[in-house]
């Protein structure tokens, strides 16, 4: 890593003595980890010996990153808004670090449906945190009672549906690439009341 890169090379150097602390390791135990010289990787940390990417590589692994974590530089997109779903009251934004991963904000007023089969199955993975209201989760023979500020995990192979109980409640639902794929095959059918990725 050259000179030229002065904003990174200072980056990986502080983010180097940052994981190494993080772990409550002291320079010696780390240089030990690496198969560096304590004084090689005192140098290395406080900016006074150039960063040579196979050091790089031994020092990512050493403190348990990769070497892409370990140079990625900040993103200048850290904030990002959210698409509107007016039709369904619902935003949804996508997670960058994790493609596929979409994260989507509704409010619900239905209860659950009475029905098992407005009850859906995919394939996936969702997270569910109630951010104010009571939310019924039928999932399978259950019916679970999630409210304001409780979260639920579940695999999505389940039948499952959800629904306000005495009044409206605010959801944030979070899935995976295949939770947010079997939503978006079934729209329509019985999907009033699930927030629709």
């Amino acid at each position: 890593m050259t000179q030229d890169n002065g904003d990174l090379d200072s980056l990986v150097r502080k983010r180097i003595r940052a994981l190494r602390l993080a772990q409550g390791w002291s320079l010696e135990e780390l240089a030990a980890r690496a198969n560096l010289s304590q004084s090689t990787l005192s140098r290395i940390e406080n900016g006074r010996r150039r960063l040579a990417l196979d050091q790089l590589v031994t020092l990512a692994r050493a403190l348990d990153t990769s070497l892409d974590q370990l140079v990625e530089t900040a993103a200048d997109d850290v904030v990002s808004h959210p698409m509107i779903d007016a039709a369904r009251g619902s935003m949804r934004w996508p997670i960058k670090a994790e493609p596929g991963m979409t994260v989507v904000r509704q409010r619900m007023t239905d209860p659950p449906p009475d029905s098992p089969s407005r009850m859906r199955a995919h394939p996936g993975r969702e997270w569910l945190v109630v951010l104010s209201g009571t939310a019924i989760l039928l999932l399978g023979n259950r019916r679970i009672r999630v409210e304001t500020n409780q979260a639920a995990e579940f695999p999505t192979m389940l039948p499952h549906a959800i629904g306000a109980e005495g009044g409206p409640c605010e959801v944030l639902g979070i899935f995976d690439r295949d939770a947010r794929r079997g939503h978006q095959r079934g729209e329509g059918a019985g999907t009033s009341n699930r927030p629709a990725p």
